[in-house]
């Protein structure tokens, strides 16, 4: 059976002037584009008033539990994602040895929930992949290798530095699982147990993932108050290293150092003029979202969950944290210095007894448990086993549109799916086209959908996807340019975006005139080994 969506606005995803035009597909791929003759058994799909491009490339995705709890991760193929990339902030589901499954589903949980209903004996990133392809998946599925994982295999959760042996041993495990398919190396440098990793440690990681031309994709140490110090480290890490640098949901945050913007972008001209290769995504949000143990100084997490349990039943050690909160720690984003505790929202918790906290922010928590705001956030952290979600807000639109309309950026969610989420979840992509395209011109369609497709392919590699080509698997998104539009708020985020037509994955029309088809459509990519 061929399919034919006729007479389209066909945007390619290279950034070239869309044109008037029609797209076959047989199978799992684009089989012609442009004038096509009907032949008398096509299934003819008019597309006249709509647009028709390559699917979205989520490259910062948290779907890493869900997809092996409700692998049809909807709120994502809704919007027109057709791939997304795991394993992102150096925490992720493998490799996880045995010994090690506990104490990881405590660190696990703030940002990607924890579940009973899987099995968590997989082991390495070759038994994570085989469980999603055993099981099928909506949509395609990538895979970084998290650090935050490598450190754990072979130092454990603890806060101390690796012998040259045990750096080894982490390289020959980062080999193991490129092998595997992995796409690249993420690390989290604010997240336990990335955040005790020194410099050197990293980049020869990094060395492993540049033999495969594999991307490191960084959440680095500071996005706040000592971002120009930290940039300067993920840059020497891709100096020394020859890998492929992405930062993750790049950032200014504060209104007191919005004035480093500049300097920012200034950095990675330098860079870049270097020959250093450097991209990154962003959420078209002036919010973020994390877990909310974040808040918390690293040494707070020293040893794990289960330490950092035991210091939250100290009262001497509550205070020291308070007084690192108020006062900060060299090289620490310290998020209630540049949020505040009345911008900063808990999204999700565990059990039942602190539902009503979700949607509130850290001072009304305080209030309605009648106590200090940090005594009953300790207190919440404390009950929910450090498993809370939150969002925090940190920017400005301006500035959405600066890093927006810079040649590195590519779109993402970044989106948390548990509880009362960020409304990026459901609607990054379709923010991006009715509100920065449509209404803002901030950008071009065809930059925008450039940004969504096939600039994010060719950092990551993904061979035949993100782009409208003869030959390319038929990943594809028609929309109405005229009425897409993300819904959710931060107080209703729960909302399907408005004007996604259809979506195919791998040739299946997976949405059809708006209406979701509960197909298992998608693909576990594995990145071809040379």
């Amino acid at each position: 059976m061929r399919i034919i969506l006729k007479n389209g606005l066909i945007v390619d995803g290279t950034g070239a002037k869309g044109f008037r035009g029609s797209v076959a597909i047989e199978g799992e791929h684009i089989t012609a584009i442009g004038d096509i003759t009907e032949r008398d058994k096509d299934v003819v799909i008019d597309v006249s008033n709509l647009v028709v491009v390559p699917g979205f490339i989520d490259t910062h995705s948290h779907s890493d539990l869900k997809i092996l709890v409700d692998p049809y991760i909807q709120p994502k193929i809704r919007q027109g994602v057709t791939t997304e990339v795991l394993g992102q902030d150096g925490i992720s589901m493998a490799p996880l040895p045995e010994q090690y499954i506990s104490p990881w589903r405590k660190n696990l949980a703030g940002l990607d929930g924890d579940s009973d209903d899987i099995d968590w004996h997989y082991k390495t990133t070759d038994g994570y992949l085989k469980l999603m392809e055993r099981q099928g998946v909506g949509l395609n599925q990538s895979y970084l290798v998290p650090h935050g994982n490598i450190r754990m295999e072979v130092l454990g959760l603890g806060n101390r530095q690796p012998t040259a042996e045990e750096i080894q041993k982490m390289c020959e495990i980062t080999r193991r699982e490129m092998e595997a398919g992995a796409y690249g190396l993420s690390t989290g440098l604010i997240y336990m147990p990335c955040a005790y990793s020194e410099t050197n440690e990293i980049i020869e990681l990094c060395k492993v993932v540049a033999e495969y031309d594999g991307v490191f994709v960084v959440h680095q140490r500071s996005e706040a108050d000592t971002i120009l110090p930290s940039m300067a480290e993920v840059i020497e890490i891709g100096r020394r290293s020859g890998v492929k640098i992405h930062f993750s949901h790049f950032k200014v945050c504060g209104r007191k150092n919005w004035k480093l913007i500049e300097p920012v972008l200034e950095f990675l001209e330098k860079a870049k003029a270097e020959g250093i290769r450097i991209s990154f995504d962003q959420y078209p949000y002036v919010a973020g979202s994390t877990m909310l143990g974040v808040i918390l100084p690293p040494w707070a997490h020293d040893g794990g969950t289960d330490m950092l349990l035991k210091r939250l039943e100290d009262p001497k050690q509550r205070e020291k944290m308070i007084y690192d909160i108020e006062h900060g720690l060299p090289g620490w984003d310290d998020f209630v210095d540049f949020a505040g505790l009345d911008q900063i929202f808990v999204t999700s918790v565990k059990t039942a007894k602190n539902q009503d906290l979700v949607g509130k922010s850290l001072v009304e928590i305080g209030q309605i448990r009648g106590k200090d705001p940090y005594q009953a956030t300790f207190d919440l952290l404390y009950e929910e086993e450090n498993a809370v979600g939150m969002v925090d807000f940190y920017g400005k639109e301006e500035h959405v549109i600066t890093f927006m309309t810079r040649p590195e950026q590519n779109v993402c969610t970044d989106g948390l799916l548990s509880g009362k989420p960020h409304p990026r979840v459901y609607g990054s992509f379709p923010r991006v086209l009715g509100h920065y395209v449509r209404e803002k011109q901030a950008l071009s369609l065809e930059d925008a959908i450039r940004k969504m497709t096939y600039q994010p392919a060719s950092v990551f590699g993904f061979e035949r996807r993100g782009a409208l080509k003869t030959g390319y698997f038929a990943d594809i998104v028609v929309f109405n340019p005229d009425t897409i539009i993300d819904k959710g708020t931060f107080v209703d985020p729960v909302q399907y975006p408005e004007g996604i037509e259809y979506v195919f994955i791998n040739g299946e029309a997976v949405i059809q005139r708006g209406e979701y088809q509960h197909l298992l459509a998608g693909r576990v990519l594995r990145k071809p080994v040379q």
